[in-house]
């Protein structure tokens, strides 16, 4: 039983590094700070495409269904196993890896636009004193004012 819950783990946790993967660079149009870890997640997506890299939560699930009795993954692994010819055709499979690739793409090709039209605000205005002054009611920073409480 406890061996049966860690080979769940293993999936979700794969389910979840390849949901970041695909999505994540989107996340950091409003998290910023994530797309150091989006960059290492492709790169680490990219090298177990490409290179073979071995992946830890493959090898993790592996040793779990060992250990509880179930069948072995497929040397494929955890894609071939769960998502190959169950999620989309075998034969879409390199359609799939390039569709996930641009999404990557777009989505840091959009950090980039969105950071570059933030930037463009806080310069100065042509003619003006300094920084584009905020927008009504709101700070710099993008939070609002607080409001005294009536006594």
């Amino acid at each position: 039983m406890p061996y049966d819950l860690l080979v769940v783990a293993a999936l979700a946790a794969h389910l979840a590094f390849l949901g970041y993967l695909t999505l994540g660079g989107f996340l950091a149009w409003r998290y910023p700070r994530t797309l150091p870890v989006h960059v290492a997640v492709v790169a680490w997506g990219l090298g177990s495409v490409v290179i073979g890299y071995p992946c830890p939560l493959t090898a993790a699930e592996q040793w779990a269904r060992e250990r509880a009795g179930r069948p072995a993954l497929p040397a494929g692994g955890f894609i071939q196993h769960y998502l190959t010819g169950v999620v989309y055709p075998e034969r879409y499979l390199a359609v799939v890896q390039v569709l996930v690739g641009l999404l990557v793409v777009a989505s840091w090709v959009g950090f980039v636009r969105s950071r570059r039209r933030r930037t463009a605000v806080a310069r100065p205005q042509p003619g003006g004193e300094g920084p584009a002054a905020p927008a009504r009611g709101r700070r710099p920073s993008g939070r609002r004012r607080s409001r005294p409480t009536p006594r």
